[in-house]
This record gives C-alpha cells, sequence and structure tokens, in this order.
C-alpha cells in the first residue's frame, strides 16, 4: 500500500514538472513573440496617413471561405487621394488550407456605381475601398469581407525585415523605366525597393498583364519565405513592422489568428486567376479615361466563379501574355 502511494506521488510530481516546464516554454514564446513585435513596431518608423471613418460593407463568404480586397496604395506628394497600383482579391479557404488570388487589371473600363464608366482603379480614387468593393461585386459578381491596404514602402519595409539577405527572383530582362532603380537579367537576391520596381514595372511590350505576372511571381517568393523556417521566426517582428504601412478593417486579433492558421497549415501553392481572361476583352479608347480594356463582363464572371469554386482548372496561374484577345 504504502509502496504503491509513493509511485502515485511521484507520477503526480513528474507531471506537475511537467506541466511547469510547458507553462515556461509557452511563457518564452509568448514574450518571444511580443518583444519582437514591438522591436518590429518601433524600427518602422513613421507610415502613411491613414484614411478615417472608412465604410465597408463586405458579406461574409457562405462557405466559409475568407475574402480580401488587397491594395496597393501610392501616395503622391501633393496629393489628398491615393491612387492604387495593385488590386487583387485573395480568397483562404480554411477547410482546404489553400490560398487563391484574383488580379483585377486596373485598366478595365467598367461602371462605377453612381458615377459613368471609369478604369476600375478610378474607383478607388473616388471613394475608397468601399466604392471599389461595390465595382467589383456589381461587374464580377465578386464580395469581399475585409480589405487591407499596403503602402509601397510598407512593401519595403515588409521584404527588408522578412529577407534581410532579398528574395530570390530570375529577373527576365533588363528594367529600369520609372521604378527608381536598374534591374538585370538573371537569377537573384532582390531587396525591398528592388522587389518592387520588378512588380510595379510596366514599360515593355507586356505592359500591365507582365506587370500583374511578375506581381503574382513576387506574391509567391513571398510566401515561400514566410513559410520557411526563418520566416516563421521572424513572423511577431513583421507583424509590428507593417502596422504602420497597413489599413484593414480585420481586428488584430482576427489577424493573428489567421496569420497562425496559415503558419502552421503551409498552404502548398497559390493560385492566381488574371481578369480579363484570355478572349473577353479588347483594347479600347475613352476620351475622359484614355486607353482602356473593354471587358466581357459575363465571360469574365464565369472565369471568377469557376476559378474559385475549383470548376474548370484550366483558368488557374492563366496570365495573358499581350493585349489582344
Amino acid at each position: 500500500m504504502n509502496s504503491r502511494y509513493k509511485r502515485k506521488k511521484r507520477r503526480i510530481r513528474k507531471r506537475r514538472v511537467f506541466l511547469f516546464i510547458v507553462l515556461i516554454l509557452i511563457l518564452g514564446v509568448v514574450g518571444y513573440a511580443a518583444a519582437q513585435y514591438y522591436i518590429g513596431k518601433n524600427q518602422a518608423g513613421e507610415g502613411f496617413e491613414k484614411q478615417e471613418d472608412v465604410k465597408f460593407n463586405g458579406k461574409k463568404d457562405a462557405k466559409g471561405r475568407v475574402n480580401f480586397l488587397l491594395l496597393g496604395i501610392d501616395k503622391r506628394e501633393g496629393e489628398k487621394k491615393s491612387h492604387t497600383d495593385t488590386i487583387m482579391v485573395a480568397q483562404y479557404d480554411p477547410k482546404k488550407d489553400d490560398v487563391k488570388i484574383v488580379s483585377l487589371m486596373r485598366d478595365m473600363f467598367v461602371e462605377v456605381p453612381g458615377y459613368k464608366k471609369w478604369k476600375i482603379n478610378t474607383a478607388f480614387f473616388l471613394d475608397g475601398p468601399e466604392l471599389l468593393r461595390k465595382t467589383i461585386q456589381q461587374n464580377f459578381g465578386l464580395d469581399v469581407q475585409y480589405y487591407v491596404m499596403v503602402d509601397f514602402k510598407g512593401f519595403e519595409k515588409i521584404v527588408d525585415t522578412l529577407a534581410p539577405n532579398g528574395i530570390e527572383i530570375d529577373v527576365e530582362k533588363k528594367m529600369s523605366e520609372n521604378i527608381d532603380v536598374t534591374l538585370e537579367p538573371g537569377l537573384q537576391r532582390l531587396n525591398g525597393k528592388e522587389l518592387l520596381g520588378y512588380a510595379r514595372f510596366r514599360h515593355d511590350a507586356e505592359a500591365d498583364f507582365g506587370r500583374v505576372a511578375r506581381q503574382q511571381k513576387v506574391i509567391n517568393a513571398l510566401k515561400d519565405e514566410v513559410l520557411s523556417v526563418n520566416g516563421i521566426t521572424k513572423a511577431p517582428k513583421l507583424f509590428g513592422t507593417i502596422q504602420p504601412f497597413i489599413q484593414t478593417n480585420m481586428s488584430k486579433t482576427d489577424s493573428i489568428a489567421l496569420l497562425t492558421k496559415v503558419l502552421l497549415n503551409k498552404p502548398d501553392k497559390i493560385e492566381t486567376l488574371t481578369v480579363p481572361v484570355q478572349g473577353a476583352y479588347q483594347p479600347g479608347y475613352s476620351d475622359y479615361a484614355g486607353s482602356v480594356l473593354e471587358v466581357d463582363l459575363e465571360k469574365n464572371k464565369q472565369a471568377i466563379d469557376d476559378f474559385l469554386n475549383d470548376r474548370n482548372k484550366d483558368n488557374t496561374d492563366t496570365t495573358n501574355e499581350d493585349t489582344n484577345p
């Protein structure tokens, strides 16, 4: 009886020691994460001037997927309103642990609710992310729950924090016009400023279609870096660094929860679709908007729906190679 009591007591003691060690480890991880978050936030510096009282009335996805309107913001000196060079809708499916991105060409000539026809990126300039959300929903039947605006300086900070030695990219050709850097062709590691220039370059025969393809390439490269061991350990600092350079209607709690889920499940690939799809647009011209893309809304709406719902897999990774349908 006495020996049985002693064995039971030893088991209880070992269990307590184990739980104590686990608690110390958890506190250590939380403490490290908090410290790295504030280090990143303090090192970030001054961010962009964020819009106040932003309304965004997107609805939750009926299938439980999470949709984001991702906007790359270019705040030009002397202008009160911002322009958006990058318009993407990202979808994360927590049931399948996959990520899909629909890239929307900024020159698509579409009806803007409450206004006349404009290039789609003009909707953001006129009245911010909510009008752009309405424009996308009205023309393409795609609604989003959250928006994320990223300042271009913030993009540079993200890259330099995540990968101090740069992100590996195979640069297809020499690039320099209007990107503030000169890039030579070949496989190389690009810092934040260089990677931003690569993603924004559009002065070649491929124009905006080539730029969208490069942006998709950059996102996949960043995804690989984030999901690497080094990227995961830098996640708290990265989250702190980007705070001054992003604006979103997603709470910090939900953001951290979603980021944690993505990091733990590590989606293998980000599938992409460029809209307009081939055969569903033609170059056009507007007296007040300049060069535009006239699009077949029904064909593009169907392509988006098929892509997001895993129908007609041939649409995946669709990139237009020129401006002719």
